[in-house]
């Protein structure tokens, strides 16, 4: 078990055949023959070990999963760490030195004293990573920065540029990728009973707090893909919702809102859509906030209360389906939809609005759900308490501000 904290960089001397000789005085004091050592991400056994060298053995099962496969030739510089002994400090995280994947550099920009590299590995591996979660690259350990569609970013602080090989990587080159052990550990879990609901929430693993431009970009993206999306209101209401689309919502989207955001499920809607299915405004002035209630309904062809999980998503998609007719609901029922403002966020900066501003610039129906998130002892969630909600789903949060800016 390696931390991710390179102890030296070694120099690749010759390589003859499966076998290598590494100069690396350093890292060579602290091995002995048949012990481990992590050669650029990758664990490989020392056969043998003298005073300044390491010789090792490279399988052809190795090279074809590692960037060995091209790049181990003499004179390569090598990032190498010895395993961890009892007392050792963990400065990095947990890193086995069994290579998930090859990731290739797609930039390499200047970031202030430090550097910023965008890396895209295999589609398989993406789902492995998360925004401010650990990695390790080339055998550092590091933290993602963001997390955009097909590639990440990490940012190189000066003392890792000086004491490492990443400082030489340039567009185009390749590196040996590991995730986060913890992370992995947590995924060979079998499967718990919300499985499902988790699936139906985070499309696509973003977490956390995102902003501007590329925050909104993030934040439509995974609404498009089918999952859900945290939106801050900090000047109206002080609260943030959770949001989905309504065109193709799953029951386990409803089982979520009802048994752990335990808001208030609504369904806002563009007003054109209210009007040729011609539900009505509530009667009375609404709420404080100007929220446009309109009368609850039920899907006509429901054969239960029309309460459960599934009868409420089942009445969402239909009120989302562009065929769906006056006749296809009754009323009173149990999905509260709500009339979003014609001019959407830039004539009134609400969740109704944010939700169906979402579906529009996602391409989809304008109908979705959003729904308050509250804390299990009955306060509603503040700024701190959506940000640890956002991580613990998997759901990136947005301010209401970024998407009025850019929606």
């Amino acid at each position: 078990m390696y931390s991710g904290r390179i102890h030296e960089i070694g120099l690749i001397e010759s390589v003859s055949g499966e076998q290598i000789i590494i100069r690396s005085p350093k890292s060579a004091g602290r091995l002995a023959s048949g012990g481990t050592v992590n050669v650029a991400g990758v664990r490989v056994i020392a056969e043998h070990v003298d005073e300044e060298r390491v010789t090792a053995s490279i399988s052809a099962e190795t090279r074809r999963r590692t960037t060995f496969d091209q790049l181990l030739e003499p004179g390569l510089r090598v990032n190498l760490e010895t395993p961890l002994a009892l007392g050792d400090p963990l400065d990095g995280h947990l890193v086995q030195g069994h290579v998930d994947a090859v990731g290739k550099v797609l930039g390499a920009e200047r970031h202030g004293t430090g550097r910023r590299l965008w890396i895209r590995p295999p589609a398989r591996f993406m789902l492995k990573v998360a925004a401010k979660g650990s990695i390790a690259v080339d055998g550092v350990s590091l933290a993602v920065a963001e997390v955009v569609k097909d590639r990440f970013s990490v940012v190189l602080v000066p003392s890792t540029l000086t004491g490492t090989t990443l400082a030489g990587l340039d567009v185009g080159d390749r590196v040996n990728l590991e995730s986060d052990l913890v992370a992995r550990l947590a995924a060979a879990r079998p499967p718990a009973a919300g499985a499902e609901v988790a699936r139906a929430v985070s499309a696509l693993g973003w977490a956390g707090h995102v902003a501007g431009r590329l925050g909104v970009e993030k934040a439509v993206t995974q609404f498009a893909a089918g999952g859900a999306v945290m939106v801050w209101d900090p000047d109206r209401e002080v609260e943030g919702d959770v949001i989905f689309a309504g065109t193709a919502l799953p029951p386990a989207a409803f089982t979520f809102l009802l048994t752990q955001v335990y808001g208030y499920p609504c369904v806002p809607c563009a007003p054109e859509i209210l009007d040729r299915l011609e539900i009505p405004p509530m009667p009375g002035e609404g709420d404080h906030q100007g929220t446009a209630f309109h009368v609850p309904v039920d899907l006509a062809a429901s054969t239960g209360t029309g309460v459960s999980a599934a009868e409420r998503a089942a009445t969402v998609r239909r009120l989302a389906h562009p065929d769906a007719r006056a006749a296809d609901f009754t009323s009173p029922g149990h999905v509260i939809p709500l009339g979003a403002r014609s001019g959407l966020l830039k004539e009134r900066a609400g969740h109704t609005e944010a939700t169906v501003a979402l579906c529009v610039a996602a391409g989809l129906p304008p109908v979705g759900v959003c729904c308050e998130v509250m804390n299990a002892d009955g306060t509603m969630a503040d700024a701190a308490d959506l940000e640890a909600a956002a991580l613990r789903w998997g759901l990136p949060l947005i301010d209401l501000r970024d998407l009025s800016a850019y929606l």
